[in-house]
């Protein structure tokens, strides 16, 4: 007997008819002698549903309070998620019982909308899982020590499934999404990529973070930290499927490098158009100015991604760096207000209309001229590269958003990541 947990999306929870298949699959994995547990995102829409509510009667606002009570409307989802797919197994004959976040509990920090989890309690899940029921838990949320709910972010439902997988040292987390797994880059851009067997936890935690929209980071970090053995797969193959067909399917997590492993040179072009760029100009070039600008920034909440310093000329130097789309007009508005006067300048620019994309492959380590034929790629097709990051199997570059879809293409290309793996 093993203990799998199982992590449904949206879509995968979208309509009556696709929970009562839900459950018919879930059902399949206990008769074959598996405890299950399972954890659903909220029904496809819903979420962006009840913030839009939120957003018609509050406008505008970003207080601790207003968030606190975001993370109370936007919980909701997952808790109709939980109950329906409860009564279908017992529909299907099977004892079920759902918890929401804080009936486990699941304790987070404070951070409403964007809160980490501390810690599991385990103890009523082994339980009921002993007396032979399917537990559901609500993904996406968890309580603090106040008692408040929280919510993980968008995406959380991943790391809330990965994270109670790591808890219980289950055998496998199987993450069950509208794709068959992990590819190449998105095959809504680019035909022609191809589904990886396998991908390393490195890969995909930079894919994860660079823009794939497969897995959320965070709950990649968790299966890399605890070690939690990981799937992709679809849930729109027939429920009825064998377990053993089923359980080979999609794209395995690895944690190893061997020889067995599909080895490539680059293994993916991820791309992100959720990014806006800043810049201020004319900052005195000395030290701590980085600190200055993006200390205040990260008090704020607002995250940095990728950051660049112009050579210093005249003792004044340029300094660029890029945000969530979400959190540009707060950043710059915190930029104007606190950090402007202190630095002495008033040159402060914007751009949301860029993305970054990337390749990312642990072939990268040891092959060179990866970067320069990258670079090439984008050259020939005549598009400029405002900002580089680079890393140990990963380089990203900011480009005009008009050129997204066609720096894919041409990369896909370059590195012939359309051809299969030896």
């Amino acid at each position: 007997m093993a203990l799998i947990v199982h992590k449904y999306g949206g879509t995968s929870m979208g309509s009556t008819e696709r929970i009562r298949n839900v459950a018919k699959r879930v059902a399949k994995w206990v008769r074959a002698g598996h405890q299950l547990v399972v954890v659903p995102s909220a029904m496809s829409g819903e979420t962006n549903r009840l913030l839009a509510l939120a957003k018609e009667v509050a406008p505008g606002q970003h207080t601790d309070s207003v968030s606190r009570e975001l993370d109370m409307l936007a919980s909701t989802g997952e808790q109709v998620s939980v109950g329906l797919l409860s009564l279908a197994l017992q529909a299907e004959g099977l004892e079920a019982v759902s918890y929401a976040g804080w009936q486990v509990p699941i304790r987070t920090d404070k951070a409403y909308t964007k809160a980490r989890i501390e810690s599991i309690d385990d103890k009523k899940v082994r339980a009921d899982l002993g007396a032979g029921k399917v537990v559901i838990i609500t993904g996406f949320q968890g309580v603090d020590e106040d008692g408040n709910i929280t919510t993980l972010g968008r995406g959380g439902s991943d790391t809330s499934a990965v994270a109670v997988a790591a808890a219980m040292k289950a055998d496998e987390c199987l993450i069950y999404t509208d794709v068959d797994g992990v590819y190449t880059t998105d095959p809504r851009v680019v035909p022609e990529a191809r589904r990886l067997h396998t991908v390393s936890f490195e890969e995909m935690l930079e894919m994860a973070s660079l823009g794939s929209k497969v897995l959320q980071i965070r709950s990649v970090e968790f299966a890399g930290k605890y070690q939690v053995p990981l799937r992709v797969l679809s849930s729109f193959t027939p429920w009825d499927i064998a377990i053993d067909e089923e359980a080979r399917s999609g794209t395995l997590i690895t944690f190893e490098e061997d020889e067995k492993m599909e080895q490539a040179v680059v293994s993916g072009i991820a791309f992100n158009r959720d990014e806006a760029k800043i810049s201020i100009l004319g900052v005195p070039d000395k030290p701590g100015i980085a600190y200055n600008i993006l200390g205040a920034v990260a008090e704020a909440n607002v995250e940095v991604d990728m950051i660049i310093q112009n050579i210093s000329k005249e003792g004044k130097t340029d300094f660029s760096f890029t945000v969530h789309r979400n959190d540009y007009a707060r950043a710059m508005e915190l930029l104007k207000a606190k950090v402007l006067p202190a630095l002495g300048t008033d040159s402060l620019t914007g751009d949301t209309k860029i993305c970054k994309v990337s390749i990312v492959g642990i072939g990268m380590r040891s092959h060179v001229g990866i970067a320069s034929k990258m670079f090439r790629a984008l050259s020939e097709e005549g598009i400029n590269i405002q900002m580089i990051s680079t890393s140990e199997i990963k380089t990203s570059v900011v480009i005009d958003e008009k050129y997204m879809e066609l720096a894919v293409r041409a990369l896909h290309r370059a590195f012939d990541l359309d051809q299969p793996r030896s």
